[in-house]
C-alpha cells in the first residue's frame, strides 16, 4: 500500500510537471494532436499506479517521450504552415455574409441545432444578427456581427478615458508583494503612507491590499467586515 502512495505521488507530480511545460491551454482550446497527448499521458501514468509490478520508468519514460513529441510539433508548426494546417487543420467558416456554409457544416458533423446554441451562449439570438461565425481549430465559434449592431465605443462617441492597467497585487494575508511594487515603481514608503491614510499601523492588519485597473488603492482588513 506505502509503494502505491510513493508511485501515485511521484506520477502525479511529474504528469503536472509535464503539463505545465506542454502549456497553458484550456481542455476545451486543446488543438487535436495536443489533446491526443493529454490523453495519452493520463493513460500511461495510470498503468504504474495500478500494476505495481510494472518499473516506474516504463511509465515516466513514455510521458517524458511524449513531451519531447509535443515541443518538437509545437516548433514545427511556428516554422511550417503545411505542418500546422496537417496537425491542427484550418478554420471553418459556418456563416459567410449572412448566409450559412451547409457543406461546412456537414463537413464538421454541425446541425442547425448545435450552431444556433452556441450562437446563443455567446450572446446572440438570431442568424440575421451575425456577418461571420468561424468554427476555429480549436472548437470554439469566433462571431462577427453586423456592423450595425456592434456596441458603440467610447471613442465613437467621444468621451474622455484613460487606458485600464492590470490589477496589482501589493499585500496577501500580511505580507507585502515586494516584486509587484518594483513593477508599479512603488516602494514600501509609499505602501505604508496608503496604509497611514486609512489609519492601518501595520501591513499585518491587512489580509490583501492591490491598485485596482483604475489605478486605485484597495484594501480588506483581517478583522470581519473591514
Amino acid at each position: 500500500m506505502f509503494i502505491v502512495l510513493v508511485r501515485s505521488i511521484v506520477l502525479y507530480f511529474v504528469v503536472v510537471f509535464i503539463m505545465r511545460i506542454m502549456g497553458k491551454r484550456q481542455i476545451g482550446q486543446l488543438q487535436p494532436f495536443e489533446l491526443v497527448i493529454a490523453l495519452m499521458i493520463s493513460e500511461l501514468a495510470a498503468m504504474p499506479m495500478q500494476n505495481t509490478s510494472i518499473p516506474l520508468f516504463h511509465g515516466i519514460i513514455p510521458i517524458i517521450t511524449l513531451l519531447v513529441l509535443q515541443v518538437l510539433l509545437s516548433i514545427l508548426q511556428l516554422k511550417s504552415e503545411t505542418a500546422r494546417i496537417i496537425f491542427c487543420g484550418k478554420p471553418s467558416i459556418l456563416i459567410e455574409k449572412g448566409k450559412i456554409n451547409v457543406k461546412e457544416m456537414k463537413s464538421n458533423r454541425l446541425n442547425l441545432n448545435d450552431l444556433l446554441e452556441e450562437l446563443r451562449l455567446k450572446n446572440y439570438y438570431n442568424l440575421e444578427d451575425i456577418e461571420y461565425a468561424i468554427l476555429e481549430t480549436g472548437g470554439q465559434i469566433s462571431i462577427i456581427p453586423k456592423s450595425e449592431l456592434e456596441p458603440a465605443t467610447r471613442k465613437d462617441l467621444n468621451i474622455k478615458y484613460s487606458q485600464d492597467m492590470l490589477p496589482v497585487n501589493l499585500i496577501l494575508d500580511g505580507k507585502i508583494n515586494n516584486k509587484n511594487l518594483k513593477i508599479i515603481n512603488k516602494d514600501k514608503s509609499w505602501l505604508y503612507s496608503q496604509l497611514n491614510k486609512e489609519n492601518i499601523s501595520s501591513a499585518d492588519q491587512v489580509f490583501y491590499a492591490i491598485l485596482d485597473s483604475k489605478g486605485k488603492f484597495v484594501y480588506h482588513l483581517k478583522e470581519e467586515g473591514k
